[in-house]
Formats: structure tokens, sequence, C-alpha cells
């Protein structure tokens, strides 16, 4: 792993942490109407870690330059009465799967590209900074 891609698996891997604080220093009410909460947050990206960031890593490991369409999932549904906790401790370890298959991959792997219907051709680098991109701005929902 190169130093630049080191730095971002780091950044990925850092992200269940710096969620988990801002989640749990905000209200658990919504910010604002029409707004989700932070269960419903974490629901969400729960949701998009497992349906866009692991399905794609792993086409990216399986098939030629597989083209992908936007996806934005909504809320995971799943155990409906989990706590924030819980839910927190999910996105992380789903979270851990990521990080997980980045370290798995060699030189080759980190170079293979897929093609995104907005974003165009990415490689994993460029796939897992959109990951963050979409991260932070839900942590930055939490004010």
């Amino acid at each position: 792993m190169t130093p630049s891609q080191r730095e971002l698996r780091d950044r990925v891997a850092a992200v269940p942490s710096r969620l988990a604080a801002a989640a749990r220093a905000a209200s658990p009410q919504p910010p604002a109407p029409g707004e989700w909460p932070p269960t419903d947050v974490v629901r969400h990206l729960i949701a998009v870690e497992g349906e866009v960031w692991h399905s794609r890593l792993r086409q990216l490991l399986a098939e030629d330059e597989p083209n992908w369409a936007w996806v934005e999932p909504d809320r995971w549904t799943g155990d409906p009465g989990a706590t924030l906790d819980e839910l927190l401790a999910r996105y992380a370890d789903l979270r851990g799967t990521t990080t997980a298959i980045l370290d798995g991959l060699d030189d080759a792997g980190w170079a293979r590209t897929g093609v995104h219907a907005t974003f165009g051709r990415l490689d994993v680098a460029g796939l897992m900074t959109k990951a963050i991109d979409h991260d932070d701005e839900h942590i930055a929902s939490f004010g």
C-alpha cells in the first residue's frame, strides 16, 4: 500500500469514531423539520455501507470495469428497536469490513476501475473518497 493509499484507508477506518462522537453529541431529535435524527442518519449509513460501498468494491474485484448507476439507499430497516449505540456498533462492524477489503488489495487491486453514471471513471481510491465525502456530509448534518 502506498503512503497515499494508507492515508485514505486510515481516513475510511476513522469514520466510525467520528460518527459516534458527532451522533452522541447531537440532540436525539431531528435538527429541523424533515431532517433525520441521529439514529436515522446512522441507519442510512448502514444501508449505504452494505448496498453501495461493499457492493461496488466487490464488483471492482470481480468484474472488468463495472458500471454503476446513482444509488441513494434509504435507512436500514433491520433491528427496529436498536439503540443509537447498537446502530453505531453495527455501522462500525460494516466499516471494518470495508477496511479489511482495502487491506487485502495489492497495487493492481487499488488500480481497478468502474464507471459511475454521475462521477465517471473511479478507481478504488476515488470510490473511497466518494464514501468519505458522503460520510462527512452526514456527520456535518448533526450541527
